[in-house]
């Protein structure tokens, strides 16, 4: 039983900060890399950033230098500290990990108003 709890999302203007944080707990094999997706409306899902269980970090072209993964072993948790917001980073954000199999969280809408 893997179970992803997500927080941190919400509204804010153009300009500003978020947090997001995904705790991660169960039995998970075979592990690889923990990373958050988004889901503009009307689009289908992309990548925003993977952190693999060795650390090394990627990221899309369109949220390099605003955006940072990291991740917190010792409490299973992975965050996505996002500056410089932007109207089109407005979407539905998943947490993901990512192993033999791929878990999903359950989503969080973040809204960033101009």
């Amino acid at each position: 039983q893997v179970q992803l709890v997500e927080s941190g999302g919400g509204l804010v203007q153009a300009g500003g900060s978020l947090r997001l944080s995904c705790a991660a707990s169960g039995i998970i094999f075979s592990p690889v890399a923990m990373g958050w997706y988004r889901q503009p409306p009307g689009e289908q899902r992309e990548l925003v950033a993977h952190i693999t269980s060795g650390g090394n970090t990627n990221y899309a072209d369109s949220v390099k230098g605003r955006f940072t993964i990291s991740r917190d072993g010792a409490k299973n948790t992975v965050y996505l500290q996002m500056n410089s917001l932007k109207p089109e980073d407005t979407a539905v954000y998943y947490c993901a990990v990512i192993g033999a199999r791929t878990h999903w969280g359950q989503g969080t809408q973040v809204t960033v108003s101009s």
